[in-house]
């Protein structure tokens, strides 16, 4: 198989270039040069948003491309459409994000969708922009365009920061904030599962929506910050605490202690999506153990901090407000 990713050098594109290589196959990235693309790839430099800036990839020819883009859905219109004709699938990693919200736990595919969404807009907001690039790719491909609808994504390379702020916050030891109810369900999918079901997807020639996250209740926040400790080896003790003191606090679930979210309506958003199709066709989720336990090997790997998105804001708990919580529920 011939692959194209545009991207394909960090965090999911990443994964689904290694992932390919892994399976034997040709992979092209095209990207902007920022970061080196993983070993096998042939890279193709270029931005996309410049004038003529798709100019590189004239005249090739690829069996499925791979992108990534969160921004506005116009630039993914415009890749489609350029590549249409020499490029057998379109496979857009898309976001749960485009259900209108409040999403019932449960809602599968066919769910309503965000309003004010076009492929020919500019940037907007990350739901109607995430929409928008479904649109623009069904636009040039129809059916053959894959919508891969991915709920939280953690594991190697994330950079977003929030399993690497849990693992460094563990790694520090001592008392640590742990958000309750310690049996609270999450709902992720480890980026390399992500990659492996997008590449079987792209074989088995599917198109359409996909809700690609873990089963609801694939582990819960217990679970993942023990494997945290675990991991770590550090001497955190994991103070639980109930939602109460900690939204009086002022506290951002999500934000301030990232995947986090108390029982309740975003909480059934996030983490009780509907994923029966994606399983039908071949999903499979590692245990939460080897998704921490990866991630922290990643992390101690690297020279320096580990990467952030230059179009997110850093997350996780100040020390102050922790500590202010715990000694309040010492």
């Amino acid at each position: 198989m011939r692959l194209l990713l545009l991207g394909g050098t960090e965090f999911v594109g990443r994964a689904v270039a290694e992932a390919a290589v892994e399976r034997g196959w040709e992979v092209t990235a095209f990207h902007r040069g920022r970061r080196a693309a993983p070993d096998g790839v042939t890279s193709v430099l270029g931005d996309r948003t410049d004038p003529d800036g798709l100019a590189a990839l004239a005249g090739g020819a690829w069996d499925a491309v791979v992108d990534t883009w969160s921004a506005a859905p116009s630039v993914v219109g415009e890749a489609a459409t350029a590549l249409k004709g020499r490029v057998e699938r379109y496979a857009y990693v898309s976001s749960r994000s485009v259900y209108a919200y409040p999403t019932p736990a449960g809602l599968t595919e066919d769910g309503p969708l965000v309003e004010g969404a076009s492929a020919d807009a500019g940037r907007t907001t990350y739901p109607q922009d995430k929409l928008g690039g479904e649109l623009a790719a069904v636009a040039a491909f129809g059916d053959r365009a894959l919508l891969v609808r991915a709920g939280l994504i953690l594991g190697p390379w994330e950079n977003i920061g929030r399993l690497p702020w849990w693992l460094g916050r563990i790694a520090r030891g001592g008392p640590v904030l742990a958000p309750g109810p310690r049996d609270n369900p999450l709902q992720y999918i480890d980026v390399r599962d992500l990659a492996a079901w997008i590449l079987s997807a792209v074989e088995q020639g599917l198109g359409g929506p996909y809700n690609l996250v873990s089963p609801p209740g694939h582990t819960t926040m217990g679970e993942l910050l023990g494997a945290c400790v675990r991991a770590t080896g550090s001497d955190a003790e994991l103070r639980w605490t109930g939602p109460g003191p900690i939204l009086a606090a002022g506290v951002e679930p999500w934000t301030d202690l990232p995947v986090w979210l108390p029982p309740g309506e975003l909480h059934d958003t996030l983490h009780r999506g509907d994923v029966t199709k994606a399983l039908a066709t071949g999903l499979r989720c590692r245990p939460v153990e080897e998704t921490v336990t990866d991630t922290w090997t990643w992390l101690r790997s690297l020279d320096g901090r580990a990467p952030q998105r230059p179009d997110r804001p850093p997350v996780g708990l100040s020390p102050e407000v922790e500590a202010r919580l715990l000694n309040a529920e010492a």
